[in-house]
């Protein structure tokens, strides 16, 4: 045996990786599957994704899911990117996850429900309200240095109410490192204890500008702050998780200014304006997004090709009613077999057939009797036949007719010499009659003449 040609497993587990890591096609997959043995990890996560044909093994470094808002959840549908390899330790192949999205929505909005759930499950979003102070002394202002919240807000309070003081806790509110921020300067104007508002707020922005406000801490920061909070966060049809939390809710800075300080006639009237300019933008927004949505299910491969929806139960109905089909006719085949079976059963028992089969008999046992009495009389015929012939053989009167004779004395059957004497009178015994005799002379053959 040649052991040259034989590979180890080892070399045939690395020449396979080596034909998954120099696949193109290989190095940017597209997939879609469904969260599988997904267990929520402190490093790196281990994982399954799967349809209802198939499961893939799949990795994601501490690294790449850092960056993902939202939380998995068994079950739930995603779709990632990443390249596929394969692991030599265990010889299965799997795929190496840079990005993750939800399947329908974006993550970060998924991230947004998923911890609004949480902590209204919690009940932060129905603590008591702090209520507002009439006349604040001090209002902290937690925003960006050199954003236009903070001039908006001192312009504000000097034209409304000009004695209050507005103290700046400068932050970031936007980047990775924004919520920690928030956070840090919210704690620090409670530590202090000498305010009457607290304003957190920022212009507006993508989902991924405010995400900052939707962090969590930044929510516990609110829940636990003693200072009423009012928050001001985007545009008026923006809302974060702070809004949720806050005390109150200002559409822009302007207003969360004004909710801070003494309200006028002239204020009133600017809010009521302010409110219905507010709901006519919601209202805007809202059919906005609805006909998107419903721009989006138009275009759904549902309503595009309905057929699709039913094509796979339609071909296992098909399969399902041939084999429902198949076991009927065997089953009926066989029920006919088994009564075909008792039919004759029944047939081999019947009283009927018993008397037939009875008079076959008979009559088999008839016809054996009627050969054997013939047999039987033919041979007692045959033994007759030959016992007279037998007998006709015997007979003395056929030996007579062929000469011979017979001597009588007296009645007695003269069958020797010495007993005759000269001068008896015998009788002689022919076959067509008899003839009286006398004894003259008698000659025996031992004793000679007498």
């Amino acid at each position: 045996m040649d052991r040259s040609k034989y590979l180890t497993v080892s070399q045939l587990t690395k020449y396979l990786k080596l034909k998954f890591d120099r696949d193109p096609y290989l190095q940017k997959v597209y997939l879609t599957g469904e969260l599988s043995n997904f267990r929520l990890r402190s490093g790196h996560q281990y994982f399954s994704l799967k349809d209802d044909n198939a499961v893939i093994d799949a990795v994601m470094f501490r690294s790449q899911f850092a960056k993902v808002k939202f939380t998995p959840e068994e079950g739930m549908k995603l779709c990632v990117t990443g390249h596929v390899s394969l692991y030599e330790r265990s010889g299965r192949y799997q795929i190496y996850i840079d990005t993750m999205e939800p399947d329908g929505v974006g993550s970060l909005y998924l991230a947004f429900e998923q911890l609004k759930k949480k902590l209204n499950a919690e009940g932060l979003f129905s603590l008591p309200k702090k209520p507002l102070p009439l006349f604040p002394k001090r209002i902290a202002v937690v925003t960006s240095l050199n954003g236009a919240v903070i001039r908006d807000i001192n312009t504000t309070v000097r034209r409304r109410y000009p004695i209050a003081q507005v103290v700046l806790f400068p932050t970031v509110v936007q980047g990775e490192k924004a919520a920690a921020d928030i956070t840090r300067q919210i704690n620090r104007a409670n530590q202090m204890g000498n305010f009457d508002t607290l304003i957190i707020g920022r212009g507006g922005g993508s989902i991924e500008d405010l995400w900052p406000f939707n962090e969590e801490s930044v929510a516990r920061a609110i829940a636990a702050s003693k200072i009423p909070v009012i928050s001001s966060v985007g545009h008026e049809t923006d809302t974060t998780i702070a809004d949720l939390v806050a005390d109150r809710r200002a559409a822009t800075p302007t207003a969360a200014a004004e909710l801070a300080t003494p309200q006028r006639l002239d204020d009133t009237l600017l809010l009521l304006k302010d409110f219905q300019r507010r709901l006519f933008n919601t209202m805007r927004a809202q059919i906005d997004f609805d006909k998107k949505q419903l721009a989006k299910v138009n275009q759904s491969y549902i309503f595009q090709q309905p057929t699709r929806l039913y094509e796979n139960y339609a071909q296992k109905v098909d399969q399902l009613t041939q084999e429902l089909q198949h076991q009927e006719e065997s089953r009926l085949q066989t029920a006919h077999n088994a009564v075909d079976q008792l039919s004759n059963k029944l047939l081999a028992y019947a009283p009927t057939r018993q008397v037939k089969q009875g008079q076959e008999v008979v009559k088999q046992l008839q016809a054996r009797l009627q050969t054997a009495a013939q047999s039987y009389d033919q041979r007692v015929n045959q033994q007759v036949t030959a016992l007279t012939k037998q007998l006709h053989s015997l007979d003395p009167l056929k030996i007579m007719e062929r000469g011979y004779t017979y001597v009588t004395k007296e009645g007695r059957v003269i069958n020797q010499a010495r007993q005759l004497a000269a001068g008896d009178t015998m009788l002689l015994h022919f076959a067509d009659g008899n003839v009286t005799v006398t004894v003259t002379n008698i000659k025996e053959k031992n004793n000679g003449n007498k």
